[in-house]
């Protein structure tokens, strides 16, 4: 995502804009994050280990997918907040279409991680030429990102972004980058 598309998902994402009163599934209002349920308060802290493994990871396949990995828990603490489950024989959707019908506003969010889920894969397989250092370190810093906007999406305070300090040497043009 360049900068200022992750500037305006993230914005509209905590001013909840996007959000049409009577579209199914979306005018539902948070609870107050001490009545947010339990499964997302744990999904967020398993987002947050799994962002945290990513940054610790010497390993750039596995720094790919538990970041990757660290964006599906922190959706799908969302998703446990906010969607309604309703009985349907329809296929089943995955998290990231879930969570753009849910919360329109994290849309780009939705689709930019839905495109990743194939180089996840391949990286989960231990492919090693599935994903380059700098799209690994990128996905740590952008998964980190949206981690603090579902957290301020859901009432909470956003953890301090941990990932701007990930690198020893940083990445040429990644002073415009970071947010």
């Amino acid at each position: 995502m360049t900068q200022g598309t992750i500037q305006s998902a993230t914005q509209g994402a905590i001013r909840g804009t996007g959000r049409s009163a009577g579209q199914a599934g979306v005018d539902r209002e948070l609870a107050p994050p001490h009545l947010l349920p339990a499964t997302t308060h744990s999904y967020l802290g398993r987002a947050a280990e799994s962002l945290a493994e990513a940054m610790a990871s010497p390993d750039v396949p596995s720094r790919y997918a538990c970041a990757h990995v660290a964006a599906l828990r922190a959706a799908a603490a969302l998703l446990a907040a906010q969607a309604r489950p309703h009985a349907s024989k329809r296929r089943q959707k995955n998290a990231w279409v879930l969570l753009a019908e849910v919360a329109p506003e994290l849309a780009e969010w939705a689709a930019f991680f839905a495109g990743g889920a194939r180089k996840r894969a391949a990286a989960e397989a231990g492919s090693t030429r599935a994903v380059s250092e700098r799209e690994a370190d990128d996905l740590v810093r952008d998964a980190d990102r949206f981690l603090a906007v579902v957290e301020q999406r859901l009432g909470l305070i956003a953890h301090a972004p941990v990932a701007g300090t990930y690198l020893a040497v940083e990445h040429p043009g990644a002073a415009h980058r970071a947010g």
